[in-house]
């Protein structure tokens, strides 16, 4: 399970707040070069702390203030267990940070006049379906980036875990029901957002990775920064990602993201991510020249679409164009937090009245550490102090998230019922099953043991153990192997499965398939 996935479900609340700011928010002339110096001391001796706590195995951080980097550091290691040290070079998968720098990189080719906003992603790419005709014919590339087109947040993202390319995942949409009315709803989306970055690319004639190149990498001389994983791979210095097993920080798995690439499949530093930084603080002026008008990027930090509260601090939050846009302890900020459950977190967070940012690059899930970090050093900026420990909130608010939904899981399917109910043989269940979203998978038996296999030429293929019935578990998190999922079967009068029902396959109710051959 992704972060984003229980992101989104932090909910929506029911009235537009009046954007008010923090009372005691500071000015830009209270955050003097000397608050400045003093608070990156203290935002130092904490990143070394969380880091020799076992917090994260590693992490870089870059601020700019005014249009200078203030700071540019790496902690910890590359890998647990390794000597190789983070240093403000180390590549990182920067995740769902991705967001707002690819919504700058559209703001570059609206600039440009290649682009609008409100270009319309059926003149864009025609090919491109909703699953109703009405919002297929009025969206536009503003929808796609605001997360307000009715796509359930998680359409795609299961294509995705199993194995299926881009174009296809962007293709199969069109059979995912709406979560809401069009542009009536937030719901976070990541191939949503990719299919608006990849149409408003169309124009060019040129796939999405080399316009990012084009538009935002080279010009701001980002050498080290990609959208494609194999150049991530390339790099030797670059970080492993961790998840905690039995307490420990472990490289277990890898993530290509290519797939998703305009919304999590950059990879940075965090020397390349504080040039990026000093763009969007510079409202498109970068070293004394012009790069993006500002026009086109001040669309990018409209409040567009209400998020609710921050579950820590406690702002008001919104979503504009692949950025937050929060009103909060120190004002007005915007920012965007990155993961993947297999080993990431990211965050970049700027306060633009203030000309302030800073973005934090760490190699684990779950964790709290670079939104603790940030509002800690945000406090130091703004105050003088820190007001709490915010990682320890961070990191309890991640807990409460996610343990939960792993315990609930595992309570589910703790216990068999006593006696359970028994399978029928084995060769009862084998055949082919499909539907239009998921396609095709095949079980097979191999003696009384069946194993799933799905996506495209069975890519991804799973064991499955019986539980009760006509009921069996996978395994399907390599994450959180231990971590069970259902797949259930019906038993047609002919005394064979007519259909099948993946669960980890199911969050918008497609996961059911019906058998078509044998």
């Amino acid at each position: 399970m992704r972060l984003d996935r229980t992101l989104r479900r932090w909910g929506m609340w029911a009235f537009i707040a009046v954007m008010v700011l923090s009372p005691h928010a500071a000015s830009a002339d209270t955050i003097t070069p000397d608050r400045i110096t003093a608070a990156l001391s203290k935002l130092e001796a904490l990143a070394e702390g969380v880091v020799a706590d076992g917090g994260v195995p590693g992490l870089a951080i870059g601020v700019v203030h005014g249009d200078k980097v203030v700071f540019l550091k790496g902690f910890g290691h590359r890998e647990a267990g390794k000597p190789e040290a983070v240093d403000a070079d180390t590549v990182f998968q920067i995740a769902s940070l991705s967001k707002p720098v690819s919504a700058t990189i559209v703001a570059a080719l609206v600039s440009g006049e290649i682009v609008s906003w409100d270009a319309k992603i059926a003149d864009l790419d025609p090919a491109f379906r909703l699953s109703e005709p009405y919002p297929t014919s009025e969206l536009t590339v503003r929808d796609l980036f605001a997360h307000r087109s009715g796509l359930p947040g998680t359409a795609g993202d299961d294509l995705e875990d199993i194995g299926y390319d881009r174009a296809e995942i962007l293709r199969r949409l069109r059979f995912v029901s709406p979560s809401s009315s069009f542009r009536a709803g937030y719901s976070y989306s990541n191939f949503g957002l990719t299919e608006g970055a990849v149409a408003a690319a169309k124009p060019t004639g040129k796939p999405w990775e080399e316009i990012a190149e084009e538009k935002l990498y080279r010009p701001l001389g980002m050498a080290s920064t990609s959208s494609r994983h194999a150049d991530f791979i390339k790099h030797a210095n670059r970080a492993a990602l961790h998840v905690k097993i039995d307490g420990v920080w472990t490289a277990k798995v890898r993530r290509d993201p290519d797939a998703q690439a305009p919304a999590g499949g950059v990879s940075s530093t965090a020397r390349d991510l504080s040039q990026w930084v000093r763009l969007v603080l510079g409202n498109g002026v970068y070293a004394g020249e012009t790069l993006i008008k500002a026009d086109a990027l001040d669309q990018t930090h409209v409040p567009l679409m209400a998020r609710g509260k921050n579950p820590v601090s406690g702002g008001t939050s919104f979503y504009g164009l692949g950025w937050n846009v929060e009103f909060g302890r120190h004002g007005l900020s915007w920012g965007h937090a990155g993961a993947f459950s297999v080993g990431a977190r990211t965050l970049v967070t700027l306060f633009p009245e203030e000309k302030l940012g800073i973005v934090i690059v760490a190699n684990a899930f779950s964790t709290g550490v670079p939104e603790g970090l940030s509002d800690s050093f945000a406090d130091l900026a703004f105050d003088g102090t820190v007001e709490k420990d915010w990682v320890k909130a961070w990191d309890d608010t991640y807990a409460s998230l996610f343990g939960p939904a792993v315990a609930r899981a595992k309570a589910t399917y703790a216990v068999p019922p006593s006696p359970a109910r028994p399978a029928v043989p084995a060769s009862a269940y084998a055949g082919r099953y499909s539907n239009d979203f998921i396609g095709d998978a095949v079980v097979s038996s191999a003696g009384d043991a069946l194993v799933l296999k799905v996506g495209p030429a069975g890519a991804r293929s799973y064991s499955l153990k019986h539980f009760d019935g006509d009921l069996f578990l996978s395994f399907p998190d390599a994450e959180t192997p231990d971590r069970p999922a259902g797949v259930s079967f019906v038993i047609g009068p002919d005394g064979k499965a007519s259909a099948m029902t993946i669960e980890f396959l199911d969050d918008n109710h497609l996961g059911t398939l019906r058998r078509v051959g044998d």
